[in-house]
């Protein structure tokens, strides 16, 4: 296994080598697996005098303290860290929150980063989805082929334990930060995405951070808030409950709710048809 670690490694600092002979454009959310990404290439570019640009996305649907993070990494790395401002929620397809959200978001996203890696001169873009990102619901993907977008990550088969082992080796600041995938994921598929909504879900995945660590998401049925985390923090959200439930209620949500089963990634789509 170790010996299988160590390949794929020397592979991706080939592969980011190989890449760096151009201007590189990287989609940089400030996580774990775009972080390694923007570590390496920057990495490869100090010896061929390229520029790596690290894109981060400022929309409706991340919260404010994810660009906050990806900035202060872009620095520690050495990216040349610019913000795009886009709201998806102009468009009104994604506004209805379909089954394939996340395709038409990522479409929208990543054409945006094409014009500012064309308007640069880059001659790739690139994104940080890994091996195990293949092998779960990810309609997202399937923008990111269509647009040419490189996954190196994916490309050279390295899984997220395997990502986060590689950040923790460089000590990258980021390397044992949760996900934070898009607010959007809290809601039902089919549920009009409503900005006042979608605010009050980050305000209380912010509140809920103080009582716990490791992976919280707070999921919306209706006046229903499920709160997921990790089984190893939930005796102590069980002992602030009298705190928790008022700071829920004082955000609109009328019925506050622990999951037994734990935080699962992507449980919203659980239960829907994934033939797109």
């Amino acid at each position: 296994m170790k010996a299988d670690y160590k390949e794929k490694q020397k592979q991706l600092i080939q592969y980011m080598e190989e890449t760096a002979k151009g201007d590189i454009c990287l989609g940089f959310s400030g996580g774990v697996d775009s972080s390694l990404l923007l570590k390496l290439a920057c990495q490869a570019a100090k010896k061929t005098g390229k520029k790596v640009w690290a894109v981060t996305f400022d929309t409706r649907l991340h919260p404010a303290c994810d660009r906050e993070n990806a900035a202060a990494v872009a620095k520690e790395l050495g990216g040349i860290h610019i913000v795009l401002s886009i709201d998806e929620l102009e468009q009104e397809e994604i506004r209805h929150n379909p089954v394939n959200r996340c395709y038409l978001c990522k479409r929208h996203l990543f054409t945006a980063l094409k014009s500012f890696a064309a308007e640069k001169g880059c001659s790739v873009c690139m994104d940080g989805t890994n091996e195990d990102d293949l092998h779960v619901y990810r309609p997202g993907i399937k923008a990111l082929k269509e647009l040419g977008i490189v996954s190196p990550l994916a490309e050279c088969k390295i899984t997220k334990a395997e990502v986060k082992a590689m950040a923790a080796e460089y000590k990258i600041s980021s390397a044992k930060r949760p996900s934070t995938p898009c607010i959007a994921t809290r809601l039902p598929y089919g549920e009009l995405l409503d900005y006042d909504l979608l605010d009050r879900i980050a305000a209380g995945e912010e509140f809920l951070k103080k009582y716990t660590e490791g992976n919280i998401r707070l999921r919306i049925h209706g006046p229903v808030a499920r709160i997921e985390t990790d089984e190893s923090q939930m005796k102590k959200l069980m002992d602030k409950k009298a705190e928790i439930v008022k700071g829920l209620k004082q955000l609109g949500f009328s019925y506050i709710t622990l999951d037994l089963e734990c935080f699962r990634s992507g449980s919203m789509d659980e239960n829907i048809d994934r033939k797109l």
